[in-house]
């Protein structure tokens, strides 16, 4: 995979210099590039307790990101997911740290225990007081094998931080991060693996397969397990964090992207915590955001934390950093009634089983066609026409029985009704002028034929395209045009196939998102829509 980047070995030099940028009157880093990667506190006097994390690069917006006032006072970084060097960790000390000491928040591997630990000597044996506290809150691992330190770490920042902002000791700091260590359990799941920059990435995750307590490193999972739907991915993850957790007790949660999912899914997720049975449980809710990732992966972690009315004080401490994510309480929101005006249309249901049928073919055909005509749509757009057209072919389903299919007119509009809601987009905008405008000429004495006529001159009117542009309209016309001539849907689909095919020697659009696409995109590729239009006249015909 691909990156935006301009060689591996500045990379994180590189991403410091654009994160400061624009920060210089709080966060800063020291002058020892290329070795030495240390993002400090700018406005910090060294009168108080210094906190110092850090680690591999990667997981961004961790460490650098929650430097500033009641989180971190430096962080130390290391190159793409490699312990940062014991002389860079030495030098965060000594930056930051004055006569209050010192905490060093490390994450349980062995080259940050390491690296970190030695450089704590090497600052006791100049007189500095440093206390380290090691997380370890990944409870994927069996008992015998040490836990991992992954996103639950950022909660022991946000602790210690809020205290050490207080003017309490070290040994008040460490004891309350030490205490919250412990109280801290996570556990992630992926459908991916991460990319790393500069290196040959290869996928180790068969297709509708995830994996389940991950690390934040790219290794894999404890193990893989068939992936289904958002609902069972969190229940899965919520399941175990729950063995941990205690009857009575209450509880903050952290949702922590791990760097590649949309933020449309991380939401969801939420909605799928505030649905399950610890939920009442958790007393505040921290993200959905990206706070500890892996690069890219396309995955998400939870972190829970045993909430004592010490450590709850100290979570909702303010702090300076924009990236630290704004705490929610576990409340539904208050819906507000719909206005008045949008009530739906009452239809008096008359059943014709011949309309009847033709609704339901076309029904069917729209969702077994959904698939194919999403891939076609992705060779030339964001690949949804077939989801798109299949919604509506469920709806028109589900209302096929309150239908008037005796009455042309009647039947016109509540298709119309059922379509501008069911479908979206431009599509279903334009399907619904259709159907709208063809039930007014039904009103006004025109058979179906010239009805639907009359309803794709509105459509050819209001959305701007006509034959030729490379649309739907490109099948559709030809077929009611046959229609008129012969009321033949043999001869219908034929004209509505010779329309569809025509698309695919069409390199130019002039409507429609494929107007958009460069010609050798659109080469031998068929409109989706006008593809939609031909199978749907093959299938009532056949």
């Amino acid at each position: 995979m691909d990156h935006f980047i301009n060689s591996k070995e500045t990379i994180v030099r590189e991403a410091i210099d654009g994160f400061l940028f624009g920060r210089g009157d709080t966060v800063t880093r020291l002058d020892g590039y290329p070795h030495i990667k240390v993002v400090v506190r700018s406005d910090w006097k060294k009168d108080k307790v210094s906190l110092i994390s850090g680690g591999g690069s990667g997981h961004e917006p961790a460490h650098a990101g929650f430097v500033g006032s009641g989180l971190l006072t430096a962080a130390v970084c290391g190159e793409i997911f490699a312990s940062p060097s014991v002389d860079a960790v030495l030098a965060g000390i000594l930056a930051v740290t004055g006569a209050s000491g010192c905490l060093l928040i490390v994450k349980n591997y062995t080259g940050d225990r390491l690296n970190f630990g030695l450089a704590a000597e090497k600052a006791r044996s100049l007189g500095i007081k440093v206390e380290i506290v090691i997380v370890d809150d990944d409870i994927a691992l069996p008992n015998d094998i040490q836990a991992r330190g992954i996103a639950g770490t950022v909660f022991v920042h946000k602790i210690a931080g809020a205290l050490a902002d207080q003017g309490k000791t070290l040994e008040e700091v460490a004891g309350a991060a030490k205490m919250a260590a412990s109280s801290i359990f996570s556990l992630g799941l992926s459908l991916s693996t991460c990319s790393v920059p500069g290196v040959d990435n290869t996928e180790r995750l068969e297709p509708g397969m995830a994996e389940l307590g991950l690390g934040i490193h790219g290794e894999p999972g404890a193990k893989k397990i068939r992936h289904q739907k958002a609902a069972a991915a969190v229940k899965v993850v919520l399941s175990n964090l729950e063995k941990k957790m205690e009857p009575k007790a209450k509880y903050a949660l952290l949702l922590n992207n791990l760097g590649g999912c949309t933020p449309l899914e991380m939401t969801i997720l939420a909605r799928e915590i505030t649905k399950s049975k610890i939920s009442s449980s958790v007393q505040y809710l921290y993200g959905p955001a990206p706070l500890m990732t892996s690069l890219d992966m396309r995955g998400f972690s939870i972190s829970i934390l045993k909430l004592t009315k010490e450590l709850e004080v100290s979570l909702l401490f303010p702090v300076s950093s924009e990236i630290w994510p704004e705490v929610k309480k576990l409340k539904s929101p208050k819906l507000v009634s719909m206005p008045k005006g949008l009530e739906n249309t009452k239809w008096l249901a008359s059943d014709e089983p011949v309309v009847r049928n033709l609704v339901l073919k076309c029904c069917d055909i729209l969702e077994q066609k959904e698939k194919s005509l999403n891939e076609i749509d992705a060779k030339i757009g964001d690949g949804d026409t077939g989801s798109t057209l299949a919604n509506a072919g469920r709806s028109l389903r589900q209302f096929v029985d309150q239908l008037p299919l005796k009455e042309n007119a009647q039947c016109f509009l509540a298709i119309s009704e059922i379509l501008s809601r069911s479908m979206g987009g431009s599509s279903g905008v334009l399907m619904a002028i259709l159907f709208s405008a063809a039930a007014n000429e039904a009103k006004a004495g025109a058979n179906w034929k010239d009805a639907l006529q009359g309803g794709l001159q509105r459509v050819m009117e209001m959305g701007g395209a006509k034959p030729g542009d490379r649309t739907f309209i490109d099948s559709l016309a030809p077929a009611l045009e046959q229609l008129q001539r012969s009321s033949n849907l043999l001869e219908a689909a034929e004209a509505a196939r010779l329309g569809a095919d025509k698309t695919r020697d069409m390199t130019s659009a002039r409507a429609g998102r494929a107007a958009y696409v460069p010609k050798e995109n659109l080469n031998g590729v068929p409109d989706p829509g006008a593809e939609a239009v031909a199978l749907i006249f093959e299938g009532i015909a056949s």
